[in-house]
């Protein structure tokens, strides 16, 4: 029985992924084998030994401790794409907020409440004051190609958009499915100067903190719009606000905001509903719910951003999981192990991220025993050892 502990509200629809029969869920419970949350912060609290892995119903995972984990050999997923047509639909919805004063012309039509009869006149007396641009023809510059900028690109191109693409790590699947019109951009800088608009689509890391600051904003056109869908701390704050006082920036339309920036009447402070459309809650319910049992059941992993990708069909003998540090001569001792207790190895799949290594071996028996098990984790580098008996 695997105990899987729910930090947030987690979907039902995602939670009955896990079998009641071999799973047990609960927001309350003491030793779990794994983790699911949302936008809970664990960054202090104390994770229990137990824990072998975590999942993040979303796709940033900033709100996990991701070193403490990687130490601890505890598995961190997140659920990509899960929500990026949720996040796409809300930044389409933020390129058409920064052309037209929708919201300004909303609010003032609810001035009107109490003026009867005369409504209709005053609408068209005032709404020159509201007046915008159409978004068709203009140039949107897309920082981040991963499963929500792709996305976000392709609709943009299709509204007529003339769509700029930036991103040094796109992978080949993504690659695959960008629009063939959309000009993929080689730097930043080249990018920023012919761009109308801007968005981020990009994760928050180290590297990443402050992308947008004083530096780059002076090389963007005059009254561009700023739209940030990804993470606040992207943005460098104070050199925002300067910009928008002086009008460099034209407007700054985010998902995060913050007293700061409530406070500029050129900031479209979205509650941070990107993805937070039912669509989007059940997808990445279901995502992690179904990775955390992939794992358990099987040992493979899929979408970690701490450990290898590792994915191994399942044979009919036991399988051998093993988590160590990415030094040689490990996997020697391993099968040096195996072999002394006469058990061939069937299949074996090696992977490794950074400083974490992590193999699966199937044997050829049906079980493996503590005593070897004990061996292989006396091994000086292993942090972690599991086995899966024959199905």
């Amino acid at each position: 029985m695997y105990k899987i502990q729910t930090l947030n509200k987690i979907d039902a629809e995602g939670l009955q992924v896990f079998p009641t029969d071999n799973y047990e869920i609960s927001n309350e419970i003491s030793n779990p084998d794994a983790i699911v949350l949302r936008s809970f912060s664990m960054h202090d609290m104390e994770i229990p030994q137990s824990v072998k892995a975590i999942a993040r119903a979303g796709a940033g995972v900033n709100n996990i401790p991701i070193a403490k984990c990687t130490e601890k050999g505890i598995v961190v997923f997140n659920t990509p794409g899960a929500n990026a047509n949720g996040v796409k639909e809300l930044v389409i919805a933020g390129l058409l907020l920064a052309s037209r004063d929708l919201i300004g012309g909303v609010q003032w039509a609810k001035t009107l409440v109490e003026e009867g009869d005369k409504v209709p006149a005053l609408v068209e007396k005032g709404k020159a004051n509201f007046g915008g641009f159409e978004i068709k023809g203009k140039t949107l510059a897309v920082i981040g190609l991963g499963a929500i900028g792709v996305l976000v690109a392709n609709s943009a191109q299709s509204l007529g958009m003339n769509v700029i693409g930036y991103d040094p790590y796109i992978s080949i699947d993504h690659a695959w499915n960008l629009h063939h019109d959309i000009i993929r951009a080689f730097g930043v800088e080249s990018m920023l100067s012919k761009a109308d608009f801007i968005t981020l689509q990009i994760p928050l890391m180290a590297e990443t903190k402050g992308f947008i600051n004083s530096d780059k904003i002076k090389l963007m056109k005059n009254g561009v719009k700023i739209l940030n869908f990804a993470r606040g701390e992207l943005v460098n704050d104070s050199d925002l606000l300067s910009a928008l006082e002086t009008g460099k920036v034209g407007a700054y339309l985010t998902d995060f905001p913050n007293a700061e920036l409530l406070k500029s009447n050129k900031v479209i402070a979205i509650p941070h509903l990107g993805a937070s459309t039912n669509e989007s809650e059940v997808n990445c319910a279901i995502m992690a719910a179904e990775q955390i049992r992939n794992f358990f059941e099987n040992g493979n992993i899929r979408n970690s951003v701490n450990f290898p990708a590792a994915e191994l069909e399942r044979n009919n003998g036991a399988r051998l999981l093993v988590t160590n540090k990415n030094v040689p001569n490990i996997i020697s001792q391993i099968t040096t192990i195996l072999a002394q207790a006469g058990i061939n190895i069937d299949n074996m799949l090696n992977k490794n991220k950074g400083d974490i290594a992590y193999n699966i071996i199937d044997a050829s028996t049906s079980s493996l025993s503590e005593e070897l098990v004990d061996k292989v984790a006396a091994i000086e580098g292993v942090f972690m050892v599991r086995t899966l008996n024959a199905r």
